[in-house]
């Protein structure tokens, strides 16, 4: 199986990459700066680094590095600072995502090509009915409207949920909504539910990002974990 993985220089990014290569998976990864990688991800022999700016490819550039992957994972988000929250481009998580299942279809796989998105909690599954309190409502429209990377994730996540929907013939897909997010040097035991069991904005949980990168993994390498997930938006939370 090979695996594609943009945003891999990020800090969850390379922590998944790290745990698909831990399960002898090959890997490719697009990034502007290869240097940013660890060298004990760099120097594997199952790596595959093409250096781009993922939104410069063109769309024949694209599909040819989508080609013969098995799987697409995004862990790519804004840069926590004045220009990365508030600069262009505001629609990355979303035209990547957009961009990399038409890049599959391009090429017509004879099976289905899983994309696993990792999003947020704060964003909610409008396939289900995840109940919201009012002032969590207010507080979402005011980000929404406010914070472009908010926005950002939602219409990524609506892409893949609308867009590709169920029964896509190219595209499988899931997309992990970590709540807040926080560092550990090793995976922990963790739980996974449909649908948030707290409040993302008035009392938030913890996931570490090698969590995240655990999970990940599992949905693209244990068939039993990507067939209770696939197009759903699964909550990982650390257990307490």
């Amino acid at each position: 199986m090979t695996t594609l993985v943009v945003g891999a220089t990020g800090a969850t990014g390379r922590l998944l990459v790290q745990q698909l290569l831990a399960r002898d998976e090959a890997v490719k990864v697009i990034v502007r700066s290869p240097e940013k990688l660890p060298d004990s991800i760099r120097d594997n022999s199952k790596l595959t680094v093409i250096q781009a700016s993922l939104l410069d490819l063109t769309d024949q550039d694209m599909a040819q590095h989508v080609a013969g992957c098995d799987a697409i994972a995004s862990c790519l988000g804004h840069n926590m600072t004045f220009q990365g929250l508030f600069g262009q481009p505001r629609r990355l998580v979303t035209d990547a995502v957009s961009r990399l299942c038409d890049a599959a279809k391009a090429n017509a796989p004879d099976h289905p090509v899983k994309f696993v998105l990792m999003n947020t909690t704060g964003n909610r599954n409008r396939d289900l009915s995840e109940p919201i309190s009012f002032g969590e409502k207010a507080i979402t429209s005011l980000m929404r409207l406010l914070l472009p990377p908010h926005a950002d994730n939602e219409h990524a996540a609506d892409y893949l949920r609308v867009e590709i929907g169920q029964d896509d013939p190219v595209i499988e897909w899931a997309a992990v909504r970590p709540d807040n997010l926080i560092d550990e040097g090793n995976v922990t035991e963790y739980e996974i539910h449909a649908s948030p069991i707290r409040s993302a904005i008035l009392n938030p949980g913890k996931t570490s990002r090698i969590n995240v990168g655990h999970f990940m993994a599992d949905l693209i390498t244990d068939p039993d974990t990507w067939a209770r997930w696939k197009g759903q938006m699964p909550v990982i939370y650390n257990k307490e």
